[in-house]
């Protein structure tokens, strides 16, 4: 089944068109926009805290490596 053509888009337009009423597809297209620029700005936020988080973690390995030395010397 492939892409469909310039009649069935019509047809797809026409039916949306009766479903949704000419004043609430702008409405329905401003929510889809929000919900899309919402979750990208989340995803954006998540990947912030998982780097940070990472960074983290690597300092505390380094700060692990450097004070293992100074912990077998104390005898």
């Amino acid at each position: 089944m492939g892409m469909p053509g310039g009649m069935e888009w019509i047809l797809i337009a026409l039916v949306v068109l009766l479903l949704f009423g000419g004043k609430k597809i702008p409405e329905l297209a401003k929510g889809l926009g929000s919900g899309i620029k919402n979750f990208k700005k989340a995803i954006k936020e998540d990947d912030d805290v998982v780097s940070s988080d990472k960074a983290d973690e690597i300092e505390k390995k380094s700060e692990t490596k450097t004070e293992d030395p100074d912990k077998t010397k104390t005898v």
